[in-house]
């Protein structure tokens, strides 16, 4: 299925976030490159991430409209993981009592809510891709013991 809508403005990424506050998420080290990887959202791996994954979403209109409605996706943040030498992400997603909040009038339904979470999750795994297949050379900071084992 295909999403037809315009890709939003990228997230603005803050720099003073600390990636290991989230649960999702386990980065060493803290130097996190947030000023660089916002600076390669801007010169259009953004977009180019997101029609990537507009392409291949099952995510309806309405329910992308609930996304910008409630600017989930402002709350994207993006950091350097310089222990697994990749791009992490961290993704917006919906409570779980989003009924309770009525925080949208076209949230209906569970399907709907986790529907948006895993399609913000999936946008998240897109553009982390998008940043490190053409964007990002960085080497990691850290290099592993000397003992490890030697496998052939």
């Amino acid at each position: 299925m295909t999403l037809d809508v315009d890709a939003p403005e990228p997230p603005a990424l803050d720099p003073a976030q600390d990636a290991a506050d989230y649960d999702d998420a386990d980065p060493g080290g803290s130097e996190y490159r947030r000023e660089e990887l916002e600076s390669f959202l801007e010169d259009g791996a953004w977009e180019q991430a997101f029609e990537k994954w507009a392409d291949d979403t099952d995510l309806s209109e309405t329910a992308f409209d609930v996304v910008v409605d409630l600017e989930l996706i402002g709350e994207f943040d993006f950091f350097w993981d310089a222990f697994a030498t990749r791009v992490g992400y961290h993704a917006p997603g919906l409570p779980e009592n989003w009924r309770e909040r009525e925080i949208h009038p076209d949230l209906d339904s569970w399907d709907t809510v986790s529907g948006i979470n895993a399609a913000m999750a999936e946008l998240g795994g897109v553009v982390s891709e998008v940043l490190e297949e053409e964007y990002v050379d960085w080497e990691s900071e850290y290099d592993g013991p000397d003992d490890l084992p030697q496998f052939e």
